[in-house]
């Protein structure tokens, strides 16, 4: 049995239905040049993604499984594994994404040296090697995405020319602040966290880092991106066979954000068109899924 170090950085991985992935994401965190332990937090899955796992892991201590028996969502499964973690550093990673063996020590020493910052991601790539918009991103904000909509961005500098996402920038040579980094890989100090508390499990999935990342520059952490820190991601790995679920979750995790933290900046008949224009905007996206998984059917059978 691998011998159990103090971990520095305690991992938390929720999975659904990872495949591979699973096993090659705890992997690469436990290969990790920092002690580091894992903490899996699986929500039903019904492929061989923990079987497989635990052949590969099952006599290292430092992995730990929880099985919640059904998918809890996102929030919850995180904070279900909280209580058994124990370093002062908490990352959240997604089970599609295989850091590198310098990533979280880079992170962690990070927040080590700057108290101030609550939580720090890193530059989230693609498997291609692009950067991901989200891991250096601002806020979305509602009358933003419709200015950007009618083009009214390009008019101007100040409000009117900020972008919601910034990977179009020059890449920064060290860390920076940043209002909002990816999901996927979200470092937390546990000091932090006991002062904003845990995720929101009212999201089930989608927009609870967006609410998380609010909920911590309210309470007056900083938010950092610390750029030569480096994790590719293979976006959407667990969502593929449910994508209208997937979607319907999406849109109600952006009204839920809309209303806790926006909707009270706008007169109400702005805040009724928003969320509107949300559910018209699944029910849009739904019908273009569902065409596409129809033809897609179609035309396998027609192969066949």
């Amino acid at each position: 049995m691998t011998p159990r170090l103090t971990p520095r950085v305690s991992v938390i991985v929720v999975n659904y239905n990872a495949g591979a992935l699973l096993g090659q994401c705890v992997t690469a965190a436990l290969g990790s040049d920092i002690p580091v332990e894992v903490i899996v937090s699986d929500n039903g899955s019904t492929d061989e993604s923990l079987e497989r796992l635990r052949q590969a892991w099952s006599e290292d201590s430092r992995l730990a499984v929880i099985e919640n028996g059904a998918n809890l969502g996102f929030a919850k499964a995180n904070n279900k594994a909280l209580p058994q973690t124990g370093a002062d550093y908490l990352l959240f990673l997604n089970p599609d994404c295989l850091v590198a063996p310098e990533t979280l020590g880079l992170v962690q020493a990070f927040l080590e040296r700057h108290p101030e910052v609550g939580m720090a991601g890193c530059l989230v790539l693609d498997p291609d090697g692009s950067e991901q918009v989200a891991c250096r991103r601002s806020i979305p904000d509602p009358w933003i995405a419709l200015k950007r909509i009618l083009h009214l961005d390009r008019l101007g500098q100040g409000s009117a020319g900020r972008r919601l996402n910034h990977n179009r920038a020059p890449l920064p040579e060290g860390p920076i602040e940043v209002e909002a980094i990816s999901g996927s890989f979200m470092m937390v100090r546990r000091t932090a966290l006991d002062a904003v508390g845990p995720l929101d499990e009212g999201y089930f999935l989608h927009c609870e880092d967006l609410d998380w990342f609010v909920r911590f520059h309210q309470a007056g952490w900083k938010i950092a991106l610390v750029p030569k820190a480096r994790v590719t991601h293979y976006k959407g790995s667990c969502s593929t066979s449910t994508p209208i679920a997937v979607e319907r979750h999406k849109h109600q995790g952006m009204a839920r954000f809309f209303r806790k933290h926006q909707a009270r900046r706008y007169p109400r008949p702005f805040g009724w068109l928003v969320l509107v224009g949300i559910r018209l905007h699944f029910w849009l996206k739904a019908a273009s899924l569902a065409a596409r998984g129809l033809w897609r059917k179609r035309h396998g059978e027609a192969a066949g």
